[in-house]
């Protein structure tokens, strides 16, 4: 595996067996909810729009002629509404001129980080189960991918026993809070504790918070406002979560001047920039009332409920999420303990499909996480009603 796409497909566990390249199962998951017609409740995408608002400032734009290159750190108005929010939820200050940018997407944002400040002979550390793009960024550019596991019930590392997963190679520690795909929220004391072991080992924290607005009772607590954190870390967050626009791929990054610009010298060759006539219609989006962000969270914990109703009516214990818009279930209360291929049935068996949770995890893990589905509840209140009448008919189908 020493061709970069070998190591990077290795990373997001797209390599079989006999190292030939396969479908993410989240391709293949789609494809037997296509075939089967069933709810497809495994990819986290919302089935409806943002505020509409938001979408006509775009058309404006559209219309205006904003539709050339943007700035390769992104527009002003933008990184001026990331510094603002910062401000105006967390207490965070940042300056907009060198202490943010704008990516496409998250996921460029997390890509950025890791290619310009890990490499060969380094190790990152991630929590597992772990978002399937960070083993794959890990993998290219060439550092060791090394975990702190995630236990049920509550799905937090065992703050006594985390020193173990560092060591003097750790120059990275990437962080997903709220986590995906287990729906945790790291409270103060975890995170203090990361904080005080990656200034410990001198590691960088880049910490994705793009679930930051989708939280069911505990506040969301950025890692950065932890003392010692701020000058090591670099934040990431999105408005395809916040605003249900994930096509759009704006996302952002701020942190200390020094690691937004190493980040930035990798992304510029990336994307170098994109969505110019979007990035003003986020910048309005960020500035909304309070009213929007807490709306938003109810409405989605009522959507939690619901599904999470039908999936004990299933028989199947529930883990409730505490942020994000995912939630996980364990078969084995059915006597079912391979999760991944129940999973393929499931479409075709009761018309839902899910993702097997492990598909995010390294081998130990994945027997660690074995009995584990993830749905996902960013669907239309009748859609999951729907779903949840048809998860309640699980057990006699079995």
């Amino acid at each position: 595996m020493n061709s970069p796409w070998q190591r990077t497909a290795h990373g997001a566990n797209l390599l079989g067996p006999d190292g030939a390249l396969g479908v993410t199962i989240f391709e293949e998951i789609t494809a037997l909810a296509n075939r089967h017609g069933a709810i497809n409740l495994g990819q986290g995408f919302p089935d409806q729009d943002g505020p509409a608002v938001l979408s006509r400032l775009a058309q404006e734009a559209i219309a205006a002629g904003h539709n050339q290159y943007a700035p390769g750190k992104g527009i002003l108005d933008l990184r001026q509404a990331v510094a603002e929010h910062q401000l105006r939820f967390y207490g965070i200050t940042v300056d907009p001129e060198s202490e943010v940018i704008v990516s496409t997407g998250a996921t460029e944002a997390i890509a950025a980080a890791v290619l310009a400040l890990a490499g060969p002979g380094d190790e990152v550390l991630t929590f597992e189960p772990f978002y399937d793009s960070y083993g794959a960024m890990i993998a290219l550019s060439g550092a060791r991918h090394t975990t702190a596991a995630l236990l049920a019930p509550d799905f937090l590392p065992d703050i006594a026993a985390l020193e173990d997963s560092f060591s003097e190679r750790t120059c990275m520690v990437l962080l997903n809070n709220p986590h995906n795909p287990t729906g945790a929220m790291f409270p103060e004391a975890v995170l203090a504790e990361i904080v005080r072991l990656a200034i410990k080992y001198d590691a960088v924290i880049v910490s994705d918070e793009v679930y930051e607005h989708l939280t069911f009772g505990p506040r969301h607590i950025p890692v950065a406002t932890v003392p010692g954190a701020a000058e090591r870390t670099l934040t990431i967050s999105s408005a395809g979560k916040t605003f249900s626009f994930t096509g759009w791929k704006i996302g952002w990054m701020s942190g200390p001047a020094e690691l937004v610009a190493a980040a930035r010298t990798v992304k510029q060759f990336l994307s170098y920039s994109s969505g110019t006539p979007f990035q003003g219609a986020i910048a309005a989006g960020l500035r909304l009332e309070r009213d929007f962000f807490t709306t938003t969270a109810a409405t989605l914990a009522h959507k939690r409920d619901i599904l999470a109703q039908g999936l004990r009516a299933a028989g199947l214990e529930v883990h409730l999420p505490q942020g994000t818009y995912f939630i996980n279930a364990d078969t084995q209360k059915l006597g079912i303990t391979d999760a991944t291929a129940l999973a393929r049935r499931l479409p075709e068996l009761i018309g839902v499909a899910a993702i097997p949770v492990p598909m995010f995890c390294h081998p130990e893990g994945a027997k660690r996480n074995r009995s584990l589905l993830r749905f996902a509840f960013c669907k239309q209140t009748q859609v999951l009603e729907e779903a949840a009448e048809r998860l309640a008919t699980l057990g006699g189908r079995l």
